[in-house]
């Protein structure tokens, strides 16, 4: 997989996730850039970048073509969310909270979308891989919950379930002008939850463990690939079966 000089941004390339997709691209040759608010250091070049803010997000992909003269890929990856973030039940949810939320990601997706494709327009070429998730395809399985302090968060599941219909649109809309929008859905991704409910989940899915960000990294950047040409509007499901039980 073979993707030399491609120039790629990434948003939110400092989280867990974030970090296996810079690494995983930039092995394979890409020119990878992270636009985060918080610093990775690699060799990847960095822009502080807040993605809930629109001026924010163009200035960041001005700098890119300025130095680079191109954009070639766009990952949709940044997890901005607010302080009660999984705190409440849906009951209890602040309708304010929950605008918030959707402002912060679906919205801010819509204009990483936006923006990148006005650059791919111009040379009738590029793809753009936006991160869902399998909430956004199947429901929760609340069992797996009982007995820890995580309370699955509803907003995540509307928010992930439009970022994979907006896909399709923007799939369906630009395909003629040689632009490719996919997604990618991850299961679950260990990161030190509670034993009892790494332990629910394990004994559920086919391959009996939860996902590595490694794991996740190289279906990102195969979309973002020439291997990849022909797909689009896709949704790339990496979860270890889960979805199929």
């Amino acid at each position: 997989m073979n993707m030399k000089d491609k120039v790629i941004i990434v948003t939110g390339g400092s989280g867990l996730l974030g970090k296996a997709i810079l690494h995983d691209l930039k092995s394979k040759g890409a020119i990878v850039i992270n636009l985060d608010i918080a610093p990775f250091r690699n060799d990847c070049h960095f822009i502080n970048c807040d993605i809930t803010n629109d001026a924010s997000i163009k200035d960041s992909i001005n700098i890119v073509l300025e130095k680079y003269g191109k954009l070639d890929g766009f990952v949709n990856n940044a997890y901005p969310r607010t302080k009660d973030w999984g705190k409440k039940s849906f009951d209890l949810i602040d309708s304010d909270s929950w605008r918030t939320n959707i402002d912060w990601q679906l919205n801010s997706y819509f204009v990483c979308c936006q923006e990148a494709i006005k650059i791919m327009l111009k040379k009738k070429n590029g793809s753009i891989v936006n991160m869902a998730s399998i909430y956004g395809v199947v429901g929760y399985d609340f069992t797996i919950y009982k007995g820890t302090n995580i309370n699955p968060p509803a907003v995540y599941s509307a928010i992930k379930g439009g970022l994979i219909n907006l896909t399709r649109f923007l799939a369906s809309k630009y395909g003629e002008k040689g632009i490719r929008v996919n997604c990618v859905s991850p299961g679950g991704i260990y990161n030190n939850q509670p034993r009892t409910f790494v332990k629910a989940y394990e004994e559920k899915i086919p391959l009996k463990r939860m996902a590595n960000p490694e794991d996740i990294a190289p279906g990102v950047s195969f979309l973002l690939s020439d291997e990849a040409k022909y797909i689009t509007g896709h949704n790339l499901i990496i979860d270890g079966g889960w979805t199929i039980v």
